[in-house]
Order: structure tokens, then C-alpha cells, then sequence
């Protein structure tokens, strides 16, 4: 007998993980979440629904945007079936939570968390067929070890269990994806990142989703608690804004997930909720030497050994 995870099961976490989230969140910035269900209107080829939550404005978020999505269609394309061609055609179902907070101090780095399952209904009538992918990175404006170091313990701690290469294989490909090619740079100082995961078995490989997803709280409000009362001005703002553009950039040229929505006629609104409200493209902007803007570029946006 075929393993396998319901639907059912994965929804109920994934609604559950927003909850928890978003509730602290608004629990360090005191700021209301402007909650906003949607619904894919019929006739469309993507049907659908899902919640997004967003806080804009406040005194430590200029904007957390945290949404949950739950979408159907008629039928998987080959190219998302290349090693299973028995599923292509197959009904499907995609769900996850996404996320991407952009502090407003400059101290205070920006983050990105995301969820996700598909699952494959196959045509005969058995067990549907599920695949998990995901993972959060760090982006900083300003860099510091101890900040950096714990993010990637706080990983490497919650994939342990499911097998000693699955941190340093899921950095490696955190590394590789979260990379502007047109400006030989990273984005951040990455995490973790895994994709059409099935590998452990379908219950094993949603217990693994889960360890990623529970992490995320740990691993990124002891910064924003350590970064957020620090002092800073005008020139930490700018330098900010700088850096927020080139997270504009990946997200619009490389991403992939952002490619598919919009491509796919998927919610647009719920889709850019990443973007941040504020960002700039200072031209040939270089850091002078001996700074710490230039010691970010130096010492933290390059692909390194945290732990």
C-alpha cells in the first residue's frame, strides 16, 4: 500500500503556521493586520482560494506580508511532471505560506520563509501523489555574526533529524538560488532551500516541511529583538533602500515562484506582497572601504560556512 499525506492534513498546518506567525508579529509591533481572503473567480483556469495578512506601517515592519494559498487545476503540464510522466495530465492541487518581512530599521534584517505541497491526483483513482518544497533566508543590510550564525544553527538544528546532509545540501542549494547572476552577488547571507522533495517518503518528507516551517520564529525574532532599538540615520536609511532594490531585482528577473504566479494568472496582490514599500537604485553605488556597508558585500554576501 502506497504512503500518503492528505490534503486535508497539510492544509490544516498551513493555516495554522500563518496563524501563529502573523499573531507574533503583531505581538512585537503592536500594529494591526489587515486581513484580506480571496477567491479565484470561476471560469479561470487556476481556481482557488486563500487568506493574505499584512501589516504596513509599522514602528518595526514596514511591511510583513504573510499569505496562505490553496489553488486546482485540471492538469499538471509536462514540465512539472519530467520524472513522473505517469502524473501528467493528472488534477493537482497547490498549497503554501509564503512569506517576506521588510523591517524599517536598517539593523534590523529582512526575511523570507516559504511552505509548500503539491499534489497530484492520478487519473486511475489511487492515493494522491505529494511533493514538498521550501525553506526561509536571511537578507541584511548591516551584517553580524552572531545574527548570521544563529539563523543557520537555528536550520541546521531543525532538519538534524531527517539526516545529516540535509542542511549543508539545502544551504548549498539556498546559496545557488538566491543569487543575482546579473550582479555576480547574493542576496543574502541564505539559509535553506529544497524543492520537489519526496525523498523521505510522503509522511516523513511533510514531518520535515513542518521542522522548516516550526523553525522560522526561532530562527529570525531573537534578531529582530537583539537589532530593532539600535540607533541609525540618514545614511544607513539610504544604504538600506540601496539593498532593498536589489531584493526588487531578484525577485522580478530570477525568481521562479514569482514568474509562475504571474504567468500562471495567479493573485497578483497576494504574489508582490514581498516587494518592500520603499527601495532605491542609486546609480554605481559603491561602498566606500572600511566601512560597514562595504563589509556586508566583503564578509556577508558571499557564500560561506556560517556554522
Amino acid at each position: 500500500m502506497t504512503e500518503s499525506i492528505s490534503p486535508d492534513t497539510v492544509r490544516a498546518y498551513l493555516k495554522d503556521l500563518q496563524h501563529r506567525i502573523i499573531s507574533a508579529i503583531v505581538a512585537i509591533d503592536g500594529s494591526p493586520v489587515t486581513v484580506d481572503p480571496w477567491q479565484k473567480p470561476e471560469g479561470e483556469k487556476l481556481q482557488g482560494s486563500g487568506i493574505t495578512q499584512i501589516l504596513e506601517g509599522g514602528p518595526v515592519f514596514e511591511r510583513a506580508g504573510c499569505g496562505f494559498s490553496d489553488v486546482s487545476g485540471p492538469g499538471l503540464p509536462p514540465s512539472a511532471t519530467a520524472q513522473r510522466p505517469e502524473l501528467v495530465g493528472a488534477p493537482f492541487e497547490a498549497m503554501g505560506v509564503s512569506l517576506v518581512f521588510h523591517p524599517r530599521n536598517p539593523m534590523v534584517p529582512t526575511v523570507h520563509m516559504n511552505v509548500r505541497m503539491i499534489a497530484a491526483f492520478p487519473k486511475n483513482g489511487s492515493a494522491p501523489v505529494c511533493w514538498f518544497g521550501g525553506g526561509m533566508d536571511l537578507t541584511p543590510y548591516y551584517g553580524f555574526d552572531e545574527d548570521a550564525i544563529h539563523f543557520h544553527r537555528t536550520c541546521a538544528d531543525a532538519l538534524a533529524p531527517f539526516g545529516d546532509d540535509k542542511y549543508p545540501r539545502f544551504k548549498k542549494w539556498c546559496d545557488e538560488y538566491f543569487y543575482l547572476k546579473h550582479r555576480d552577488e547574493q542576496r543574502g547571507i541564505g539559509g535553506v532551500f529544497f524543492d520537489d522533495f519526496s525523498e523521505l517518503g510522503q509522511q516523513r518528507s511533510f514531518e520535515m516541511l513542518q521542522a522548516v516551517g516550526d523553525a522560522f520564529l526561532n530562527a529570525y525574532l531573537p534578531i529582530v529583538e537583539r537589532r530593532r532599538h539600535m540607533p541609525y540615520g540618514e545614511r544607513e536609511r539610504a544604504h538600506q533602500l540601496n539593498r532593498r532594490g536589489r531584493y526588487v531585482e531578484f525577485n522580478l528577473v530570477w525568481d521562479r515562484g514569482t514568474h509562475f504566479g504571474l504567468q500562471s494568472g495567479g493573485r497578483t496582490e497576494s504574489i508582490l506582497l514581498s516587494m518592500p514599500p520603499h527601495a532605491a537604485w542609486g546609480y554605481n553605488v559603491v561602498p566606500d572601504e572600511g566601512t560597514a556597508e562595504r563589509a556586508l558585500l566583503t564578509d556577508f554576501l558571499i557564500r560561506k560556512d556560517w556554522l
